[in-house]
């Protein structure tokens, strides 16, 4: 049984329920029309059946205080989070079957719907991402948020698409166009707290949150109470059964903090959606927590480790996070390359030394999303420098080539294909006090780098709040755009024809650092051939043993300063 949400109640009557064990009395309004009395039901559930209200219209809830609140599992809003919520026909599927792909085959895209113009902007898009070569597009959250501009992970509203960005019938057709071409449409998702600006859910439903259990947005999800689990999992259902999306991201998932639910999710969602086509769940987890990737609950998780150790690799930055990677990092970077993570347990200095991470040796290559650029490694930098400007072409290309010849999923951010110099910042569009909070929190969160220790460094920071700070981050081609996607195409054919084939059943042999930079690392592919790679972003060569036979590819000669050789092989 659905729980929330508007349903029909038969062919000219829909039914709205709202969870509000905080109300006596709350009252359905529909526009144009007298309140009318919800009927409470068992476990602080209330609800109303109403004729003639078929899509389009347009309703919200009043509370006993008379404060007007939107419907939380609203399908669509009109005049932003706190307008009216509007009942919706639904979605309609696409005209041509789609089998899904399996996890294996994906190379994922991660791309802003704003900064790409919406989903019929995106739309447009999508043929140049196929003709890459790219088979799966990510989107950051497109749930409904405050203001017309932001990331979507303060979303408030997680059922409806955000209203600037279009319809949920457009959201529908994006989908559909994805899957004629080929490409996988994936869908970040955010269960672990709500956004600042049109939350009104402990004013009807206290009970939503632990405010005994701190988070850095308040009060913890109450994933424990039955009506609350049911609205992410309902959630997540709809993303997959009436949009069609082919998986979804949990955002940090480590701050709802039951990995009980998170599991509970995992089974619900692939008990209902079966095996008709393949579901992808993938995870965003600080905790680096290897149960939850066994066999029937995710697919893989975003691996910051690879990103991070990468960094300090390719850049010499070892502030804040970095410096839990500061310390030997080649070694650290042998050991994600034939482990998946880096932490498996350890300590880790930039949380105070608590022990982070479990042991992920036993997991396949594929259960680690990796990547050298995301919407996060950009964006929460201060000034949102993309790699291009943070070291040598030549070094980027190797990593480049390990991030898109190395056996674990890769995922590219937008704009990584075409060498874009473009900054990707963290934009929002609150107004009044809560703009200022916003502006000065994010120059606060920098005094622990050292270039913003000093106040009047911090201050350069850019206002999340301007339309300029959005703007600047649109993606533009960089000045050497043609030898960065020639260099992408190649990559991905290569994968295409080579890796791709071969991922089931992969196994790591070993890694090994040759010097302070450089690691060889070896993997039996399913089908018993051997992959070697050999990578150094280091100054000086480094001695190694070629394995025999012709290089798959080389960027540089194989050991010498910034390279990248991989070779394939009858075992």
């Amino acid at each position: 049984m659905t729980f929330w949400g508007p349903t029909s109640a038969g062919p000219d009557a829909t039914r709205f329920r709202l969870w509000a064990p905080g109300q006596a009395a709350p009252r359905l309004e529909v526009e144009g029309r007298t309140p009318v009395r919800m009927t409470a039901r068992p476990d602080g559930w209330f609800e109303a059946e109403v004729t003639n209200a078929g899509p389009g219209t347009a309703y919200r809830f009043l509370l006993d205080d008379g404060l007007a609140v939107p419907d939380p599992a609203s399908r669509a809003q009109r005049g932003g989070v706190h307008g009216w919520s509007l009942v919706t026909a639904h979605p309609a599927p696409s005209a041509t079957p789609w089998q899904g792909r399996p996890w294996e085959e994906a190379i994922v895209q991660e791309v802003h719907v704003g900064a790409c113009g919406g989903f019929r902007g995106l739309l447009q898009h999508l043929p140049r991402i196929a003709d890459l070569g790219v088979t799966a597009v990510e989107l950051m959250p497109v749930n409904a948020f405050a203001g017309t501009r932001g990331w979507g992970y303060d979303g408030v509203l997680p059922f409806a698409p955000h209203e600037s960005y279009g319809t949920p019938a457009d959201l529908r057709a994006l989908v559909n166009r994805a899957h004629e071409l080929g490409l996988m449409i994936l869908l970040d998702v955010v269960y672990n707290h709500f956004g600042p600006d049109g939350n009104y859910l402990g004013a009807y439903a206290p009970a939503f949150f632990h405010a005994d259990a701190v988070t850095p947005w308040g009060g913890a999800v109450a994933v424990d109470q039955p009506p609350v689990a049911a609205f992410f999992v309902e959630n997540a259902l709809m993303w997959l059964e009436d949009y069609g999306f082919d998986g979804l991201r949990f955002d940090a998932v480590h701050a709802i903090g039951d990995p009980g639910f998170l599991d509970r999710m995992a089974t619900q969602i692939r008990e209902r959606v079966g095996t008709a086509r393949p579901i992808h769940l993938i995870l965003e987890n600080e905790h680096n927590d290897a149960a939850r990737l066994a066999p029937g609950l995710y697919d893989a998780q975003w691996n910051d480790d690879f990103h991070n150790v990468l960094h300090v690799l390719l850049t010499g930055e070892t502030s804040a996070y970095y410096a839990d990677f500061a310390d030997r990092p080649a070694e650290r970077l042998a050991r994600c390359l034939s482990q998946g993570f880096i932490y498996q347990g350890e300590p880790s200095p930039n949380q105070d030394g608590k022990p982070r991470g479990t042991t992920s040796g036993h997991l396949p290559p594929t259960a680690f999303v990796a990547f050298l650029q995301n919407h996060d490694q950009i964006g929460n930098r201060a000034l949102g420098e993309r790699l291009p400007l943070l070291t040598d072409s030549a070094r980027l290309r190797a990593a480049t080539a390990l991030l898109l010849l190395g056996p674990h999923i890769p995922l590219l951010f937008m704009g990584d294909e075409q060498g874009s110099h473009s900054p990707f910042l963290f934009f929002t569009d609150f107004h009044d006090e809560l703009a200022d909070v916003v502006r000065e929190g994010r120059r606060r969160e920098f005094a622990k780098f050292d270039a913003f220790r000093d106040q009047d460094a911090r201050a350069r920071i850019p206002d999340p709040n301007a339309m300029a700070t959005f703007t600047a981050s649109l993606p533009q081609p960089g000045p050497d755009a043609a030898q960065w996607e020639g260099l992408y195409r190649t990559l991905i054919a290569l994968r295409t024809r080579h890796i791709m084939p071969r991922l089931r059943g992969a196994t790591a042999i070993g890694g090994e650092a040759l010097g302070d930079r450089a690691v060889s690392a070896v993997w039996r592919m399913g089908d018993g051939t051997i992959l070697t790679i050999l990578l150094n972003l280091g100054d000086t060569p480094v001695p190694f043993a070629a394995p025999p036979g012709k290089a798959m590819f080389t960027e540089g000669d194989p050991g010498a300063p910034a390279s990248f050789a991989a070779w394939l092989r009858p075992a």
